[in-house]
């Protein structure tokens, strides 16, 4: 057995943690059998400390001793590179709150002009400046006119249409009258003076004449015709007279001049009616029997004016 103030056989003691180490130090130390320095404490612990793990864990001693650098003197190697690291960290949260900055001063445009980030020269050139232009004397304003739009009306087609209709009836007439001319010229019968020379009719009767005149109707219109393949007003009257025996010019006053002025309401068919360039024979009730003009022929149609007078020949 032993005794207290004697200290037990090595092999009798356990391990113990270090504040158990620590209060068996001061209780060692108070009794003055056994002295602990704080460096031989301080070394315990930490053997204690790295100990442990590696019991705990199998294989990870190794990477504890690959990845920790060894220690020196009993204290742990500092880790090379570290300041790199702390420059990078610096770096980074700078810029992100730099980033985080920017949103608030581009909210306030009045400040940005008086900041560092105000208007460049290039941006102030851009504003608009007041601008003058000096015109001489000598300039002139140019007139400016616009062209007027016209339609034309409804009066104005009608007329158009009326005057191409009456182009294309003139034609028309011309063409006939070509053809007329051309026949007139190649007739062969008995003439005006053939006529005077012998007469067919020697008995003279306004009836008789009437009749006669209306053996004509259709001939066409020649200018200057006196004879069946083209007759012009004058020319039929004085054709028609020739065969009694009467001689008369071919001319619309010359044969209204050979004649006797009577009344409307004496006329009778075979009566000449005289208007102004034109004459024809009365064919009774307010009608006209003549040659009227190019392009047609000899018809009875009614008198279309009340300029004319009544003639009456053999009287």
């Amino acid at each position: 057995m032993a005794h207290s103030g004697t200290s037990d056989p090595a092999q009798d003691r356990t391990p113990q943690d270090p504040d158990t180490l620590a209060s068996t130090s001061s209780t060692t130390s108070a009794s003055g059998s056994q002295l602990v320095s704080r460096r031989s404490l301080r070394a315990t612990r930490t053997a204690h400390t790295a100990k442990a793990p590696a019991a705990a864990r199998p294989g990870a001693a190794a990477a504890v001793q690959k990845s920790a650098p060894a220690a020196k003197d009993g204290k742990p190697a500092k880790r090379k590179g570290g300041w790199i690291l702390n420059v990078g960290v610096m770096t980074v949260a700078t810029g992100i709150i730099a980033t985080m900055s920017l949103p608030a001063f581009a909210f306030n445009p009045g400040d940005a002009e008086s900041s560092a980030f105000g208007p460049s020269a290039a941006d102030s050139m851009k504003k608009a400046q007041a601008q003058s232009v000096a015109v001489g004397e000598g300039v002139t304003a140019s007139t400016v006119s616009r062209d007027a739009a016209t339609a034309t009306s409804q009066a104005q087609l009608d007329s158009q249409k009326a005057a191409a209709a009456a182009t294309a009836a003139a034609e028309a007439a011309r063409q006939r009258a070509a053809v007329s001319l051309a026949n007139y010229a190649s007739y062969s019968g008995p003439s005006v003076s053939d006529f005077l020379a012998n007469p067919p009719y020697p008995s003279f009767s306004l009836a008789q004449v009437f009749s006669v005149a209306k053996q004509y109707i259709g001939t066409p219109y020649v200018y200057g015709g006196a004879s069946p393949a083209g007759f012009d007003c004058s020319g039929y009257v004085m054709y028609v007279y020739a065969q009694f025996g009467i001689s008369l010019p071919h001319s619309v006053s010359g044969e209204a001049a050979r004649g006797t002025k009577i009344s409307i309401n004496d006329a009778q068919p075979g009566d000449l009616i005289v208007m102004p360039g034109h004459i024809g024979f009365y064919a009774g009730n307010g009608n006209i029997m003549d040659a009227p003009d190019s392009g047609r022929s000899i018809s009875i149609r009614p008198i279309w004016t009340s300029d004319y007078y009544v003639v009456r020949l053999g009287i």
